[in-house]
């Protein structure tokens, strides 16, 4: 299955926005992009060796095209399946924006994330894949796998010991969103309802997104 491998602090460069993708370190000075890091070893410009040549303003569509790398690597999506996503979401009824960000909120991977056992995407859907996870006491590998109201995700006993899944658990600060219900002392969420818009958190403007792909 083709997934990303390179240096992922590399990717938030590119975006010149903390993208979340390194857990941790992201929240630390090491992060190349953070606001703190002030001195002349700071990286926050774009990868390359004309890097600091893309710092400029560019035109309509690469300001688009930047927002739609940007929510396709918070959510850890390859290029194909953010298509087929945005279509389906395109098909249904109410805000094309808004019906793509709910689908990628309504990952498994995501929904993992969001429950505080990984403490970012990337983690949290190595323990679906290696099956950790249950979705109505069954076990799902699949991260793309899109979780429905009612339904209850959860930790395996063997991995509720994990030490890995109780630090983080225990200490990252992080907010179960409204449209989950926690229980089980954190290794359980229940999905109570569809995330609305306001309750998303990402700095995504799916509204470029959906300009773009309508061009």
């Amino acid at each position: 299955m083709a997934r990303y491998t390179g240096p992922v602090c590399r990717l938030c460069r590119r975006e010149r926005t903390k993208l979340f993708l390194k857990g941790e370190r992201c929240y630390s000075l090491k992060c190349p992009v953070s606001e703190a890091v002030t001195d002349r070893h700071s990286r926050a410009y774009p990868p390359g060796e004309h890097g600091r040549d893309r710092m400029r303003q560019g035109s309509e569509y690469l300001v688009q095209l930047r927002e739609k790398q940007k929510a396709r690597r918070i959510y850890g999506v390859l290029e194909r399946q953010f298509r087929n996503l945005y279509e389906e979401a395109n098909r249904q009824s109410g805000i094309t924006g808004e019906n793509l960000l709910r689908m990628l909120e309504l990952r498994l991977d995501n929904v993992a994330f969001r429950a505080s056992w990984g403490a970012s995407r990337s983690q949290a859907r190595q323990l679906v894949r290696h099956g950790h996870v249950l979705v109505d006491s069954k076990r799902v590998t699949i991260p793309s796998y899109r979780v429905r109201v009612g339904q209850t995700v959860s930790l395996t006993p063997a991995a509720r010991d994990l030490f890995v899944v109780r630090r983080n658990i225990d200490t990252l600060d992080r907010q179960v969103p409204l449209w989950l219900e926690a229980s089980g002392g954190g290794s359980e969420v229940r999905v109570a309802a569809l995330p609305e818009r306001q309750q998303i958190d990402e700095t995504v403007r799916e509204q470029l997104i959906v300009e773009l792909y309508s061009k």
